[in-house]
């Protein structure tokens, strides 16, 4: 499926933890966001009149837009977007966090008016334009829309991502300004968030709380993402990592309530079994880091830099460490590493690697997507262990290849939440297209 939408470059995706709502983010000159609903259909199937059943199909439609001319919306181009992961078995409705490059991050909640369900065909959108369409020219319900509930300031300019942990209790942003700022959330559906039966309002200012700003980086940070510690640094359940302008990655813990960096990445040396960088003296990345995100189980991350090189990291506990690694520097004797155990060094055929997403567990196949300046995505799968790499040395081979996937950079990719044959993807050309992945 394709929906080739604006004039405007589509950023970022997001699908919401269920998987049932799909944000895609677009740039300047017509800066917006888009949210579509999946539909399931059921229609029979019959090859004969003794042969009959029932297929389910999909179907996406476009529930709302927001604009930047919306009240209280951003001023500038909105650069991520992402769905608060909170918890399905609680009645609550979807949240979403968008961050523009005027330095704010805006928190929107659903609603839908159940009176106007009979003429949601006949309607137009509410609070948006009307030109606004789907891939099968649905104008957008005037039923459904998003809310702003609250907004979130503090970086200088740009913010350039946005990540939520787990649980949706932490929200992460980072920009140009080289910070990061972490906030506490209390969403419904979170562990000590506002009663679920009762909708947030914009008076709710104390559900959201900055906990951190964190500064280290020597350039913008690029991209974010929180990974479980494995009780390996500080006392926090999560990590987060940072990437940066400034070649770096950088892994930030918790302690006592502060945040701390804990380990910065990217200046150790590529191991000897795998293929250097001629021009960085075995840097694992020589220019801009671009992405990172972390494999299921969070023993793993990937990342992927301007040099068009991908690289995989491996958590070592601090006992492994200890053994392994006796002379590499860590903050506490008590703390894990992180190590590059294997880097992909041409995977885009030496362009930027933009995006990368690991499919989820219950995918059941462990494939690895990555999205580039080639305008191509790729699909790499992990050779078995058996003569082929070990966890410590990983090899992952290219499995299959969109080529030109778009018509121009493609920005974002990223595996639904719970169906392991569909990615969706978002470029330069303003295209979002959802794809299925066939073993």
């Amino acid at each position: 499926t394709t929906a080739n939408l604006t004039r405007s470059p589509a950023w970022q995706a997001s699908f919401s933890i269920d998987g049932k709502y799909l944000a895609v983010c677009f740039g300047n000159p017509d800066t917006h966001v888009k949210i579509w609903q999946c539909c399931k259909k059921r229609r029979s199937s019959s090859h004969d009149a003794n042969d009959k059943c029932v297929v389910e199909e999909e179907e996406w439609k476009l529930l709302a837009t927001i604009r930047d001319d919306d009240a209280a919306g951003h001023t500038r181009s909105i650069r991520s977007v992402s769905f608060a992961p909170t918890s399905i078995s609680y009645d609550v409705v979807p949240i979403l966090a968008t961050a523009s490059f005027d330095g704010k991050v805006l928190i929107w909640e659903y609603c839908h008016d159940d009176d106007d369900d009979e003429d949601d065909d006949l309607m137009q959108e509410k609070h948006h334009d009307n030109s606004s369409t789907n891939s099968n020219n649905e104008q957008s319900s005037t039923s459904s829309y998003f809310e702003p509930i609250a907004q979130l300031e503090g970086h200088d300019n740009e913010i350039k991502d946005l990540a939520w942990n787990t649980t949706g209790s932490l929200l992460a942003s980072c920009g140009r300004d080289k910070t990061i700022w972490i906030w506490e959330c209390f969403l419904p559906g979170t562990i000590g968030g506002v009663d679920s039966s009762n909708n947030m309002n914009e008076d709710d200012g104390e559900a959201f709380e900055c906990l951190a700003v964190l500064q280290g980086h020597d350039g913008d940070v690029k991209s974010i993402a929180f990974g479980p510690s494995h009780n390996q640094w500080g006392e926090g359940e999560e990590i987060l990592v940072s990437a940066s302008y400034d070649n770096t990655i950088k892994v930030w813990a918790e302690e006592a309530g502060d945040w701390y960096c804990a380990m910065t990445l990217g200046e150790d040396s590529v191991p000897q079994s795998m293929p250097s960088s001629s021009s960085g003296g075995g840097i694992v990345h020589t220019s801009t880091v671009w992405s990172v995100g972390f494999a299921p189980g969070g023993v793993r991350f990937f990342s992927g830099s301007d040099d068009g090189t991908m690289a995989i990291w491996k958590l070592y506990t601090a006992t492994e460490r200890n053994k392994l690694f006796p002379t590499d520097q860590v903050v506490s004797s008590t703390d894990g590493l992180w190590k590059c155990v294997g880097r992909l060094p041409d995977a885009h055929s030496s362009y930027a690697v933009f995006s990368i997403d690991c499919a989820p567990t219950r995918a059941g196949h462990g494939r690895i997507a990555s999205a580039g300046g080639d305008n191509s995505i790729n699909i790499y799968r992990e050779e078995s262990s058996v003569g082929n790499g070990t966890s410590d040395a990983p090899k992952f081979s290219l499995e299959d290849v969109a080529v030109d996937a778009h018509d121009g950079d493609v920005n974002c990719i990223k595996w639904h939440p719970r169906d392991g044959r569909c990615l969706v993807s978002c470029g330069d050309d303003g295209a979002v297209k959802l794809w299925r992945y066939i073993r």
